[in-house]
């Protein structure tokens, strides 16, 4: 039978709220892990008015942030990366084309991509347009046109 006591958040805690959210908590909970790191303070009206000021400044930096990932992911969706290799006359790849090799084509294009970042299900390995996702932040991906054109000169 703990005792509840309201408590303002300070800051975003995992599995218990935002940063402005009034929340009831186990006393101990607030005494010993929210107070002592400042992650939350006593919920009176001072309080609340001083963090609704806080989370309003929290809310617009979240809203800028949010307009900068959607513009990068528009840009990188007008992306379309160019790559030659060596093609039998069905169009199979002798080798393939990976995620890190797309990633190198995107920084040269003037978009830097680590490899990680790249999400492949398979090497492509064959010639033509493939839709190639681009992990940008969080669960926001960019789709980004890889071509994959035949090496012309080569015959087997």
């Amino acid at each position: 039978m703990a005792n509840k006591v309201e408590v303002l958040l300070r800051e975003h805690v995992q599995y218990l709220g935002k940063c402005g959210d009034v929340v009831n908590v186990a006393a101990g909970y607030a005494r010993n892990y929210l107070f002592p790191r400042s992650l939350a303070t006593v919920a009176n009206d001072d309080n609340k008015k001083q963090m609704a000021r806080r989370r309003a400044r929290l809310d617009a930096e979240d809203a800028a942030r949010t307009a900068e990932l959607d513009k990068l992911v528009a840009v990188l969706a007008a992306v379309t990366v160019t790559t030659k290799a060596k093609a039998d006359a069905q169009g199979h790849l002798y080798g393939s084309v990976n995620a890190g090799q797309i990633a190198e084509l995107l920084t040269k294009s003037g978009h830097p991509t680590e490899e990680k970042h790249v999400r492949l299900d398979a090497p492509l390995k064959t010639v033509g347009k493939h839709a190639v996702k681009v992990h940008v932040h969080g669960e926001r991906t960019a789709d980004v046109t890889v071509v994959v054109e035949a090496e012309l000169g080569e015959a087997s």
